[in-house]
Formats: C-alpha cells, sequence, structure tokens
C-alpha cells in the first residue's frame, strides 16, 4: 500500500467540482453552479463520506487528478480588474 502526501487534489470529470483533500477524513470541495462557487469543508464521519475520499484519491467514479493551482483558481476567474 502507497502513503500518500496531503493535500492532494482532485475534480470531477465534468470540471464541477474541485476538491483539496487534507487528510483521509477531511476534504474541501468548491462547486460550481453557474457562475457561482460554493465552498463546502466536509469531514467524513459515515462509511459512505469515508468511501468517497478513497474513490477521489484512487480516481475512481470519474475524479480526476488536479492540481493545488487549478483548485486555488477556482472562484477567482472575476476577482481580475478587467482592461478597458
Amino acid at each position: 500500500m502507497s502513503v500518500l502526501d496531503f493535500p492532494q487534489y482532485r475534480k470531477l470529470a465534468n470540471e464541477k467540482s474541485h476538491y483539496e483533500i487534507r487528510d483521509d477524513r477531511h476534504f474541501t470541495e468548491k462547486q460550481i453552479i453557474g457562475k457561482q462557487v460554493f465552498t463546502i469543508e466536509i469531514e467524513a464521519k459515515q462509511y459512505p463520506e469515508i468511501l468517497r475520499i478513497q474513490d477521489m484519491l484512487d480516481c475512481t467514479e470519474g475524479f480526476l487528478l488536479s492540481t493545488k493551482k487549478d483548485f486555488e483558481s477556482i472562484g477567482m476567474e472575476n476577482t481580475t480588474p478587467k482592461q478597458a
């Protein structure tokens, strides 16, 4: 069994949800709905939540590898001053 360094970054294949996995029980999700971004902090306490984190780490169920840069850029698109 390999040991992962945390945090790990994942996203859904449709790129509507991005994840920062801090450890095997905690993650942050940035969910894109329309032009809004919702940030959700999750602590996995129940078995289905724990399995979801394992699926994310294993890149199953439509999860893809991502990067810290990608995760941090979510929601920043509208904060950059626009040039006239």
